[in-house]
């Protein structure tokens, strides 16, 4: 039932108890905050949904043209027709875009429970009517100043009967009388046509100046001559001393009715800038994507056996994410953005000990071992859930604290909408069509308006400005990850977001300026809803089905060159890879990587356990080319001398079966930092530490193999240093989140019987009509049991008063069934159940009316 079919409501919560359990359903998921916790009934409801905060947000929410039809009733009567507020949005011309657009705007108002009221009597909620309205200290969103009768509330009746003469309105008997007289002049357009005509030149200019806001001027003690004659007929108002305030009603006469200078009732079309082949965007987008896999792994290989330290604050140093962004080749930014990924993506985390450092989870050795498309499901998934925003590294929080990479401050709570929707909208365009990113950025505004002073502080403001930054690095970052492909989103973005936003259950969006939204959808512009577990699960399932057939397949073998290079035309399978990388460095990556052989990295093999022969067969087996012969020269010639020299532990020692070997290091310059000195013909002596000793002989060009106190050879081998299992980091939620279905039936469910307890008509007794709203029935033991066992024997319903073990307060309707044993077992109409209630913790009882 509508609430046409009612009285008009005296206030919001009258208005809410006439909806129906659809539309309180429909607000309470459009504010969720109001869900939480539970109101106990539609008043509680009500007065909730008049907080400051809770108002604030709302407005927050709010398109652009509904946010600019709320500013209109802020600056109407109170309370207004639906023909006021359209001439204030329409102006005079009655614009049909704006005609057309006014009703689903003014329904989002209503569904948010900030405009109730049928059409001749619309209120928009008082705070909302305080955040917006105009004054001195925060002028209207709309450039309007106070009405006539507001300017005037402190003004002389003298004076005011002197501008009314000055008018050319006849005089009255009372200020109330003339101040309609004046407004009823300012509001006839054709008698205002006439009064302005007679206007000095230099008085219409000053009245240009303020048409569209500020309405506020600064005038003299002597104001000009074309001020005189403004402020003598009332088109200027004195509002404080030396300030004049041009009157609303003027103001909209000059306007032609017009509350805004542009009224915006469409979103700004994103239509394409570019367009692609879809087979272009998506193996572009794929390779991407084998990029990104990369790099992350290089980062986290860099980290193997130990990442950077930990800042006592937290985060990564400056100097780690410069030495980190050299080592991926790569700007610190983007450095900062994969750091940040991985963290997201639970697969790098602080290790937690003593000297506490960054290093790989146990995720990321289950991580590798996944297939290649399975492993960027799950970074698109992280990054698009994400709070945390590397794109804010560098910078500064409030307290002037510099922001790092890792460290704390760097959550954004509205990052996952912002990124998802502006996928969404990259998704609303066809297939391979890159839109401009300024025209994304326009269409963002205008669902999220940054509003004025008034009605938002200072840094709800920067909020606002953070979100068209949120945007711009979503785009950045969606390329550099393989979600999009020379900036349309490719298939697998497409399916990591749900699917085309004109599936079913999704909302659909306009292809250009031609095409309109449905009006509720529209109206409310509201972002693809975020997709639940099981949605989000099925999801990145179907992008990692497009994905795989669009990366390359790992490759096991390489291309042996006589200039002592290994070239890998793709991705080589891990077992290939981990190998060549200990026996070869990396010396250029991209479609191809390229691998030098050195002696420095043929002696690493070795000392890591492999022989000669092991790494001859090795590259037999693994190349499509004869091993040429330099590499085998060089394998055979570093195996040589590899471990003649042997180091081992006294302070440390050097023998050798050669002493012309140990003659030369002797006499070797190089050698004297290591005060080496002759025990015995085969044996010298250092005081150096082993490693030392170990690095030292290297630099001088011999190949040295430590040893053990039995004499056997030490194979060294990289340590993997893990930490502990760690979770991914938490999203910071960006307010309370959306009830769903169940939730939403059960809390509609509840303020019903709350309601329906606090309002039932009860029979006129002394104790009843003693009390204040909300307050419980106070009766004595033995009325209550005598009342409990009447009712029981007539079935007729009771109200009373409950406290529960938790000393919480409430007020019930139960129909007894059964009183014995100090408890009343009844039937609940607030819960709809049957429950039983101990008697001691009945605060009293009351009767209910006679319907």
């Amino acid at each position: 039932m509508s609430t046409e079919d009612h009285p008009a409501p005296r206030s919001l919560a009258e208005a809410l108890r006439g909806r129906d359990d659809a539309s309180l359903a429909a607000l309470l998921r459009s504010r969720p905050d109001l869900v939480t916790p539970v109101p106990t009934d539609l008043t509680q409801l009500a007065t909730r949904a008049g907080t400051r905060a809770s108002v604030v947000r709302a407005l927050e929410r709010l398109d652009r043209f509904a946010l600019q039809t709320a500013e209109a009733l802020a600056v109407a009567a109170d309370p207004s027709s639906y023909d006021e507020l359209l001439g204030l949005m329409a102006g005079d011309a009655r614009d049909p875009e704006v005609s057309a657009a006014l009703p689903a705007a003014l329904a989002a108002l209503r569904e948010q429970a900030l405009v109730w009221g049928a059409d001749d009597r619309l209120r928009l909620v008082r705070t909302a009517r305080e955040l917006l309205a105009p004054s001195p200290q925060h002028p209207s969103p709309t450039g309007l100043g106070p009405s006539v009768r507001e300017a005037t509330a402190g003004m002389s009746p003298g004076r005011i009967q002197e501008i009314v003469a000055t008018a050319g309105l006849p005089s009255t008997h009372d200020s109330v009388s003339a101040v309609d007289a004046l407004t009823a002049l300012f509001t006839h357009r054709r008698k205002m046509k006439a009064l302005l005509a007679k206007a000095p030149a230099e008085s219409l200019e000053v009245l240009e100046r303020l048409v569209w806001g500020p309405p506020y001027g600064q005038v003299t003690h002597d104001p000009a001559p074309r001020l005189r004659w403004l402020l003598d007929r009332g088109l200027l108002l004195p509002t404080a001393p030396g300030t004049v305030v041009l009157p609303r009603e003027v103001a909209l006469h000059l306007r032609a009715g017009r509350a805004h200078r542009a009224p915006e009732p469409l979103p700004p079309a994103v239509e394409p800038a570019a367009t692609h082949r879809p087979q272009v965007v998506d193996s572009t987008a794929a390779g991407q994507a084998y990029t990104a896999l990369a790099t992350v792994e290089e980062l986290l290989k860099d980290w193997d056996e130990g990442g950077p330290a930990v800042l006592r604050a937290g985060g990564l140093s400056v100097r780690d994410l410069k030495r980190t962004a050299v080592a991926l080749d790569v700007p610190e930014p983007v450095a900062a953005f994969w750091v940040e990924l991985a963290y997201a993506a639970g697969l790098i985390a602080s290790d937690g000990e003593a000297d506490e450092r960054y290093a790989a989870t146990p995720a990321y050795d289950e991580w590798l071992e996944r297939p290649a498309a399975e492993r960027w499901a799950r970074l698109a998934e992280a990054w698009l859930a994400a709070t945390r925003t590397s794109g804010v590294v560098g910078g500064r929080d409030a307290k002037e604290r510099a922001l790092s990479a890792l460290g704390p401050g760097l959550d954004r709570s509205a990052a996952p909408e912002v990124r998802h929707r502006v996928l969404s909208l990259l998704a609303a365009l066809p297939e391979g069509a890159a839109p401009d990113p300024q025209a994304v950025l326009a269409r963002l505004r205008w669902e999220r308006p940054l509003r004025g002073p008034q009605a938002a502080s200072p840094a709800l403001q920067g909020e606002e400005d953070l979100r068209s930054r949120l945007a711009r690095w979503t785009l950045t970052e969606a390329e550099l990850l393989g979600v999009t492909g020379r900036g349309a989103l490719s298939a697998q973005g497409r399916a990591l977001i749900g699917g085309s936003p004109a599936a079913p259950g999704r909302h659909p969006e306009p292809q250009g300026p031609g095409d309109k939204l449905p009006v509720h959808h529209h109206r409310t512009a509201a972002p693809l809803a975020p997709l639940s577990p099981p949605e989000q699960a099925v999801a990145v399932a179907a992008a990692t089905r497009l994905l795989a057939p669009l990366l390359p397949e790992p490759l096991d073998h390489v291309l042996l060159q006589a200039d002592l290079t290994a070239v890998a035309p793709g991705p080589l399978r891990r077992p290939l890879a981990e190998v060549l990388g200990v026996l070869a460095d990396v010396e250029s990556k991209g479609g191809a990587t390229v691998y030098r052989f050195t002696p420095g990295s043929v002696r690493r093999a070795l000392d890591a356990g492999r022989s000669a022969s092991d790494l001859h067969a090795f590259l037999a087996q693994h190349s499509r080319t004869p091993v040429p012969q330099p590499l085998a020269y060089l394998i055979d010639d570093v195996a040589r001398r590899h471990g003649q020299l042997r180091v081992g532990a006294a302070s440390a020692y050097v023998r050798c079966d050669d002493d012309t070997v140990l003659n030369e290091i002797l006499a070797d310059k190089r050698a004297g930092a290591l005060r080496l000195r002759r025990l015995a013909p085969t044996v010298l002596a250092a005081q150096a530490d082993p490693a030392t000793l170990l690095e030292g002989l290297r630099a001088m060009g011999y190949a040295p193999a430590a040893e053990s106190a039995e004499g056997d050879v030490l194979i060294t081998r990289a340590h993997a240093h893990r930490t502990p299992p760690r979770t991914a980091p938490e999203p910071v939620p960006d307010g309370p989140p959306v009830p769903d279905a169940t939730l939403l039936t059960a809390a509609v469910r509840a303020i019903r019987a709350g309601d329906l307890a606090s309002t039932a008509p009860r029979k006129p007794t002394d104790t009843a009509t003693a009390l204040a709203p909300g307050e419980l029935p106070r009766t004595s033991s033995a009325e209550t049991l005598a009342t409990m066992q009447a009712a029981v024997l007539t079935g007729e319903a009771l109200w009373i008063g409950y406290v529960n073990a938790e000393g919480s307060a409430s007020q019930r309707v139960i129909a007894p069934v059964r009183v014995e044993g100090g408890f009343v077992t009844a039937y609940d109409h607030t819960a709809d159940e049957v429950r039983t209630y101990p008697l001691h913790r009945i605060t009293g009882v009351a009767e209910l009316a006679d319907e």
